[in-house]
């Protein structure tokens, strides 16, 4: 393959840096060592282009680079570095010569790794790959866990007996067949069971959506979804800890039932009448279980979903680190269990594209809550959403959080933030524009978001977008 200028130049002009796509100055020279860790982590990513000789800021300029004049030699350097091939061009631009790295993706089930370390690209920086990442990486090709079965050479009155047949036809809006036969040939095309050679296995996705009872199947009984309620803000006071006992497709409306039953009330008055209002809007629990429930690490032992409720929160914590980053919650998506997602999709429990989380944020902005906080941790992934709090009441944190999130949603409902936007967002009057300014400094400043290159030169008309868009 010979790159050509118009390829670097159609390279230059989109819209970011992407996952196939790094750029670097290198006018002189370029760190034969930081040169390998690229190609591992670019590798890693499933390959693509370092090129050398553009600038890596908009509107990256050819700048020229006179490092690797001897392109076949650092060819073969990098194979007896790596143990991977890595193609090198030099492009005559007309503004300068370009070097072009052309990097594989790994093998399938493989990571490459560099000095021990097995890189990935994390914004400006080379980081190294989570457990979770590696560990997905190298179970590629290996049948998923909820392909496995939960139970093995069942008799087909045990299926129905162990399943909530009815209510998955009732999901699927469906009228109940009129013999066992039709029963167990719905549920072995939609792959819930298989047949064995003394029967069914029911798979540990039948049983993880559709089962009367988690506890009559062993291996997947630590996989209920766990609430817990504690009598403050903090954990020192337990008041009650309930586990889960059906599958989450049967078992969802009850569960979600029940952690609304369980959040603490504010008493308002409106046109003169006293309501009691719930801590926080169902449709924020809803989206948010049925998220955890989807998106957890089912390879983790010992680890379920889990509820906590305090009396000014609640926290809702999946197994297994996010594999799309935190800041990327609102627009991005991509489901660690695709099979899953799609029969919760269908059963109406949840939408496969990416709206779950905008819809949290929305009834966040209308309520005028503070901004949910998604972490990570060891091995979780937790969102907490923060109960009624004044705009005085929140810190500067809580401000620059809201303020990035109200921009990437706005930005994905296809309009751009204003000062007006935010202020709207936070109740606040047109007198308080400054300090919503202060506020939209402050997040430019942490590098979330930016200035719209397409608005109007103008302070009082100026538009942001999220740092990365």
């Amino acid at each position: 393959m010979t790159i050509t200028a118009d390829q670097i130049d159609l390279w230059r002009s989109s819209a970011s840096e992407t996952q196939n796509l790094e750029f670097k100055e290198a006018k002189n020279q370029y760190d034969t060592k930081k040169l390998c860790r690229y190609c591992v982590a670019i590798a890693n990513e499933g390959g693509g282009h370092l090129v050398l000789g553009i600038a890596d800021k908009p509107p990256r300029p050819v700048v020229g680079s006179e490092a690797f004049p001897d392109t076949q030699d650092i060819a073969e350097k990098l194979f007896q570095w790596l143990g991977f091939r890595v193609d090198v061009e030099a492009v005559a631009h007309p503004d300068g010569r370009v070097v072009v790295f052309i990097i594989p993706g790994r093998p399938k089930g493989t990571a490459y790794h560099y000095d021990g370390a097995y890189l990935m690209r994390s914004g400006e920086e080379l980081v190294p790959m989570s457990e979770d990442q590696l560990r997905r990486i190298f179970a590629e090709g290996q049948p998923d866990w909820l392909e496995f079965p939960a139970l093995r050479d069942a008799s087909a009155q045990d299926v129905v007996q162990l399943l909530d047949t009815q209510a998955f036809f009732d999901l699927l809006h469906l009228p109940y067949p009129t013999d066992q036969a039709g029963v167990l040939a719905r549920l072995l095309d939609e792959r819930l069971i298989e047949r064995s050679t003394s029967g069914f296995h029911i798979l540990n996705i039948g049983a993880v959506l559709l089962a009367k009872s988690l506890r009559s199947f062993p291996g997947i009984s630590r996989k209920a979804a766990r609430v817990i309620v504690y009598a403050g803000e903090s954990k020192m006071q337990t008041v009650s800890d309930q586990t889960g006992e059906k599958g989450y497709a049967v078992g969802f409306t009850g569960l979600v039932q029940y952690v609304m039953g369980k959040l603490p009330q504010n008493e308002v008055i409106e046109d003169a009448i006293r309501k009691e209002i719930k801590l926080v809007p169902e449709v924020v629990i809803r989206e948010l279980l049925a998220n955890a429930l989807i998106h957890q690490d089912f390879e983790m032992g010992g680890a379920s979903p889990t509820v906590e409720v305090f009396s000014n929160r609640v926290e809702i914590a999946n197994p297994g680190e996010p594999i799309v980053p935190v800041e990327r919650f609102i627009d991005g998506y991509q489901s660690r269990n695709e099979r899953l997602a799609d029969l919760m999709r269908r059963f109406g429990i949840c939408e496969e594209k990416s709206s779950g989380i905008d819809r949290v944020i929305e009834a966040a902005e209308l309520m005028q809550l503070p901004a949910p906080e998604f972490l990570t941790g060891h091995k979780r992934t937790t969102v907490v959403i923060h109960g009624p709090r004044s705009f005085r009441d929140m810190n500067g944190s809580d401000r620059v959080r809201a303020c990035y999130q109200h921009c990437v949603l706005q930005y994905v409902l296809r309009r751009q933030m204003t000062n007006q936007s935010l202020r709207e967002r936070f109740g606040l009057s047109e007198g308080s524009s400054n300090t919503v300014s202060q506020i939209i400094t402050a997040t430019i400043e942490q590098g979330l978001v930016k200035n719209d290159p397409n608005a109007p030169d103008s302070r009082r008309y100026a538009r942001y977008i999220p740092a990365w868009a």
